[in-house]
Formats: structure tokens, sequence, C-alpha cells
């Protein structure tokens, strides 16, 4: 008997163990429920917040809003016109006839060429019918052509800064890749190679060489599209320095060194852009067309088809005509004393013929392979007083050195040259902004 009420009295305990246990469970999870924050539906001005997040508004290409357009980005095809782009989106051709007329003064549609780029924005229709379209001849401007109703032509220039920049770097391989790899452009190095053309000999420059530039950097929407004016050189060659300072003494800036002497002769080192000589002036040479050994009283220089070819000097035009064996050539009296010519070309630049007054450095035709030619090159021909002879050879006379009357003027614009190249860091070789200009006005992307 009291074994069993024993028993029941530890179960009475245990029963009221689980209770009070439980029950406080239920309590502490209730209060738990309490505490935590309430889920509530967003405001309607939060939900019309988010849906304007989410749609973004149309892109405005080229002053156009494109809300209600589809937008088409391409490039030219080789032989395309505006004619076969635009029959594609419902333009009929008495449309583009008229559009030619209107666009005769603004940008002659012919000139329109291969691989540049065009954007064209059409109605979302069945047809899509092009509405505009826009075309950029270069970095610098745009022509926009509105289709719509009685159609009408712009032509919009960009904005363009003009930021002078400074440029270091020392000869590791050749001029050019070094100058490029500092972040110049083959252009300016083509302009560094005709101020140094006469002073050095550019193809026995050696790693180890240093060179510094100032120049101004042509700029759009933030991307260069090219350089306007080299202001000032300086190349060390084998320890020697050498300053190439531009100054204008009233027909246009050249350049001196140092002591005022031109940089230059009266005759440009080069008719084509800094390039390759491919063969030389000799008196036995193996000719690779009529294969026999023969003079060959000129200097090839090897260049792409359609490269330009220019006048070493100013003079007048002899000859602009076709030969079986010089192919379509310019011949060039420069005075009494010096000719030129100028064999092989593709073409002739425009307006050339016998009679017409050229300028130093002008165009006068391109690169080609016509005549007796196994490539395209530029056979360059010099003569002196009626007898050719080599012209990289040739002893010519010097342009005019700095006048009296400017001697004072130059020497300020040297010194303060040559402290702002001794302050520059060779060892940086990247491009640095040293003052920013502006020209040109805006209407642009």
């Amino acid at each position: 008997m009291f074994k069993s009420s024993k028993g029941l009295a530890t179960l009475f305990a245990l029963l009221v163990l689980v209770f009070f246990t439980a029950e406080y469970t239920l309590q502490f999870s209730a209060e738990r429920l309490m505490a935590q924050p309430k889920e509530t539906a967003p405001a309607p001005d939060a939900v019309e917040a988010e849906a304007e997040e989410e749609k973004m508004p149309a892109p405005v290409v080229y002053g156009i809003p494109t809300d209600s357009l589809v937008l088409v980005e391409d490039e030219i095809a080789r032989g395309e016109s505006l004619s076969e782009i635009l029959s594609g989106y419902n333009i009929s051709p008495a449309q583009i006839d008229e559009l030619a007329k209107k666009s005769k003064d603004v940008f002659n549609l012919r000139r329109i060429a291969a691989n540049r780029s065009y954007t064209l924005l059409h109605a979302p229709d069945s047809a899509q019918t092009a509405q505009y379209f826009i075309y950029e001849p270069n970095q610098l401007e745009y022509i926009i052509y509105d289709l719509r109703g009685d159609m009408c032509v712009t032509k919009v220039k960009r904005e363009m800064e003009v930021l002078e920049r400074t440029l270091a770097g020392t000869i590791e391989s050749s001029l050019f890749e070094s100058i490029v790899a500092a972040g110049g452009s083959p252009q300016l190095v083509n302009k560094f190679a005709d101020i140094y053309a006469w002073r050095l000999n550019l193809n026995r420059i050696q790693p180890g060489d240093k060179f510094k530039l100032i120049y101004d950097e042509k700029v759009v929407n933030g991307t260069s599209i090219g350089f306007s004016n080299l202001k000032a050189a300086f190349f060390e060659h084998q320890g020697e320095p050498l300053y190439a300072i531009a100054f204008d003494q009233g027909d246009g800036a050249s350049y001196y060194d140092e002591q005022g002497k031109s940089m230059k002769k009266a005759f440009l080192k080069e008719p084509l852009e800094y390039t390759r000589i491919s063969s030389r002036y000799t008196k036995r040479r193996f000719h690779p067309v009529q294969k026999r050994y023969k003079a060959h009283l000129g200097t090839d220089f090897a260049a792409p088809t359609g490269t330009p070819i220019r006048t070493v000097g100013d003079g007048v035009v002899l000859e602009a005509r076709y030969t079986r064996g010089n192919g379509y050539y310019v011949k060039i009296r420069h005075n009494k004393t010096y000719t030129t010519q100028y064999l092989h070309m593709s073409r002739f630049a425009k307006g050339m013929k016998p009679g017409r007054r050229v300028k130093q450095g002008q165009t006068i035709g391109y690169v080609g392979s016509t005549g007796l030619a196994t490539g395209p090159h530029l056979c360059y021909r010099f003569w002196k007083n009626g007898r050719q002879v080599d012209a990289l050879n040739v002893k010519l006379p010097s342009a005019n050195p700095i006048s009296k009357q400017f001697e004072e003027e130059f020497e300020t614009v040297k010194e303060e040259t040559v402290k702002r190249m001794e302050a520059i860091d060779i060892a940086d070789a990247r491009p640095d902004l040293l003052a920013t200009g502006k020209s040109g006005q805006t209407s642009g992307v």
C-alpha cells in the first residue's frame, strides 16, 4: 500500500511539471510573435516609384528623342549607297532624289564612304518607315537627314577641345614604336620625323636616345581625333641634345634650333611621310621587271597604294602624264637649279597639270604601281643643274634662320621652352595635360 501511494505521488508531480512547462512555452512563443514587426502592404506612392525606376527613359540620340522609334546602328558597306539603305526602310526613289537635291549645299551624297558609321531611326510599324538617317563623315561633324514630311538636311559640328599635352620617352626599338608606346599617334611621329629629317639620320637612332614633345591635341567627346600643332620638340642622340622650337616670323610657324637656325632645308627630306626605303640610288641595280642590271637613278619608297605623295618644295608642274615605263608621274621645277619627279602613281591629286604652282608639302598624287613596277611604291628622282643625283645625299640650301627683327622675341620663346622641357620627366612616358582651351561650336550628341 505504501509503495502504491508513493508511486501515485511521483506520477502527480511529473504531470504538474509537464503542465507548467507547456504553459511557459506557449507564453514565450506568443511574446515572440508580438515582438516581431508586422508585414504591411506597400504604399501606393512606393509602388509608382518602383515602376518608374524599372521603366528607363528612351535615349536621346543626336538630339532626337527615340521613345517612339527603333534605333539601327551600322556602317556603310563597300559599294553601298544611301539609296540602297533607305529603300529597305520604305523610302521611295522619288524621296531619295528630293533628299539629294536638298543635301547638295550641305553634304554631297556621293561622298558617303565605306566603313563610316551611320544611325537610322524608323517607326515601329510593319513597314519600318525611316524617320531619320544620321551619317558621320568624320569625328568632328555629322549630318542629320530628317525624312519626315518635306524632309530637311542639317550639318552639326561637335564641340572640340584643344588640350596642350607633353610626352616623353626613351628609344627602345624604332622611333615610331617608341613614340606610339609613350602615348603619341602615328601622325605625331610623322611630324617629328619631318622636323628632324635634315639634322638626324632617323634610320640610325639608337636605343637609349631620348625625346620630349609639347603639342596640342584635338579632343571630341573625350576622344582624341589627332594633334593640331607640335609646339616644341627635344631629341637627345648619343648624349647630344637638339631642340626644335616652333616660331612664326610672319609667314607661318617653322622650327628652329637653340641658335635660331632653321631645322629644315629649302626642300623636304622625303616625298612621303616617315616610311621605308626599299631601293636606293645606284648606278647598277638588277631591275625586277626587265630582269637585267641597269642604273637606278632614283630612290624607291615602299608604301601602301593610295598613300599621299607630297612635293618636296615650292615649284611649277612641268609634266603630269602617263608613260609605259614611269606610269602616272609628276615632274616639278623648283628653280633654275633643282627639279624633282615622282613615278608610278595610282592617280594624280586634283588639279595637277602643267603650269600649276605647288607649295612645299602639298599632295600631288598617290602611291601606286603603274608602269614598270612590281608593287606599290614611289620612285623619287632628283635633278641638280640638269643632272640626276642621289636625293638623300645631295647638299641643299637651308631655309632662312631667325631674322634680326625677331631675335629678341625668339630668345624669350626659347628660354620658356627650354625650362618647360627640363621640367618634363623622361621616366614618365604618359601624355600629361598642361592646359585646356576650347574652340568650335556645340550642338552635338
